[in-house]
């Protein structure tokens, strides 16, 4: 047999993903599907670094699609435009086994919509349609969930209550758990060791965000921040924990701040930074549920494009926009948000978190709270993931218990 007749019989699995957080819950689904098919599975699609060591070659780079906010997306609409079509014309090529997009909404829905309409037309798409991370329509927008319930054939949740949102419009919704309830627990003294981080010098972690608008936005104000702390926390040490799309900025931004960062882009440092950290400043995200895991007090501060505000507030139940005080139902982490965001706030704020030992003690109740909410029992969130692309591809894996 040649070596093309059989990768012509491997599954293929086409996957996209259009920002860091998708880019790590991709790459954890095909580290999974590979365990579970002794390597007998191939990849095409979009994605970032993590994707691409699982061996992902991506069509074009993930950085591309990492744009958000209204008045952000219309200067790359035309590009956006193009990268549909460029990504649905390959994908029909390719005639996948199964087609998943993670998260990235505004561009992965608009590919299954695409892709969905051809397939009623009577086109050649007889592969199952599937979206993992699902649109927050408990946060905003929930006329949505009846939107993409007529054109995916499966959608994939991280969160236990959002299968009934979706079902009631006949869409076929699995939970399979938020990776994040299964995180590794860091070796903070490690990461101290090797940034020559004193034992027992304060630290803070920064998180600017991992799109370039959102860097753009905040990084000054977390900055003026630090100016602000670093006179009443002697020895206060600095970590910044980021991605390499905005490595280089994060770099140049905090070139003239009085506690020079140790900037760290190697997603394996990570959790290690996590235990090293007192407290840390975050932007609004998937990492602020991550730190809540890891028992670190946050402060969460946003601020999205002036224009958009308006039409944010009329849509957003902004209670829902930290996501730890969503499910847990009471602040956890503080909330600061566009004109409320200012170094002022944040400073008394993070200030709180370091010096607060009923504050402290609340954050590692937290963490418990948050495990047994987000976690699925013995079967990690990525491999129920797997298991479900596998179901709906018809890749025949061994079952798990």
């Amino acid at each position: 047999m040649t070596e093309t007749a059989a990768a012509e019989r491997t599954p293929l699995v086409y996957i996209i993903a259009g920002e860091a957080s998708g880019d790590v819950l991709a790459a954890g689904l095909m580290q999974s599907l590979k365990k579970m098919t002794g390597g007998k599975v191939r990849f095409a699609g979009v994605g970032g670094d993590r994707m691409a060591a699982e061996g992902l070659t991506s069509l074009f780079p993930i950085s591309e699609l990492a744009v958000l906010g209204v008045f952000e997306v219309l200067p790359h609409a035309p590009k956006l435009l193009r990268r549909i079509g460029q990504t649905v014309d390959n994908i029909l090529e390719l005639q996948p086994d199964v087609l998943l997009t993670v998260d990235s909404k505004g561009f992965n829905l608009r590919v299954q919509k695409r892709l969905f309409k051809r397939r009623a037309a009577g086109q050649n798409v007889p592969f199952p349609l599937l979206h993992m991370v699902a649109p927050t329509v408990w946060a905003w927008r929930p006329g949505r969930a009846k939107k993409i319930s007529k054109f995916l054939d499966e959608l994939l949740v991280l969160f236990p209550f959002e299968p009934p949102y979706f079902e009631e419009h006949g869409l076929k919704t699995t939970f399979v758990g938020h990776p994040a309830s299964v995180q590794p627990v860091g070796d903070g003294a490690r990461l101290r060791a090797r940034t020559r981080i004193p034992p027992k010098a304060p630290v803070l972690g920064v998180f600017p965000g991992s799109r370039r608008g959102e860097v753009r936005r905040l990084l000054p104000g977390f900055g003026e921040t630090v100016r602000r702390l670093a006179p009443r926390y002697k020895d206060l040490k600095v970590l910044i924990p980021t991605v390499s799309g905005v490595a280089d900025m994060i770099r140049d931004g905090v070139a003239d701040w009085p506690v020079q960062p140790v900037i760290l882009e190697d997603a394996d440092d990570k959790y290690d930074a996590f235990a090293a950290m007192n407290a840390a400043l975050a932007a609004s995200g998937t990492v602020t549920l991550e730190l809540a895991l890891a028992g670190v007090p946050t402060v969460v501060g946003y601020k999205v494009n002036p224009l958009s505000v308006p039409i944010g507030r009329m849509l957003v139940n902004m209670e829902a926009v930290v996501l730890t005080n969503w499910i847990l139902k009471r602040q956890v982490q503080p909330f600061f948000m566009q004109h409320n965001c200012t170094p002022d706030a944040l400073t008394v704020a993070v200030a709180r978190m370091f010096d607060d030992t009923r504050a402290r003690a609340d954050c590692s109740r937290a963490a418990d709270e948050l495990r047994a909410v987000l976690g699925t029992g013995e079967i990690a969130p990525s491999d129920r993931a797997a298991l479900a692309v596998a179901e709906a591809a018809g890749i025949a894996v061994p079952e798990l218990p």
